[in-house]
């Protein structure tokens, strides 16, 4: 009875431990090979676009009132990268727009300040 039941612990630990990754990936490894059939998409203002950014990335505000609505014209099985300077902001759009019923967000860790770094 032991046994099957720290099965079932390290099955529970197994599984929220490799969940904890969906939708993440470092800035620095994303390709712009991977948007054949994505979007990439900066959340911060657009002075801090118009600064700098990713190419081929599209800005949408996170601060802007309708941020969700910029989005009503996206498949929601298309697959999404958004990035910010950080990814605090970009983190909270993703959360927004997988309540909204987006199933492939992907949040780009270390933002933009982490693509200056490494330039």
């Amino acid at each position: 009875m032991k046994a099957i039941f720290l099965f079932l612990v390290v099955l529970v630990l197994q599984t929220s431990c490799s969940q904890e990754n969906v939708g993440k990936m470092p800035i620095g490894d994303f390709k712009q090979e991977l948007l054949d059939n994505a979007i990439l998409v900066d959340v911060r203002t657009p002075e801090e676009f118009n600064a700098g950014h990713l190419e081929n990335a599209n800005n949408i505000n996170w601060f802007d009132p309708d941020f969700t609505e910029q989005f009503k014209t996206v498949d929601k099985s298309k697959t999404i990268y958004l990035y910010c300077k950080m990814g605090g902001r970009s983190a909270k759009a993703q959360e927004k727009l997988k309540s909204l019923g987006f199933t492939n967000v992907v949040n780009l860790e270390g933002g933009y300040d982490a693509v200056k770094a490494n330039n």
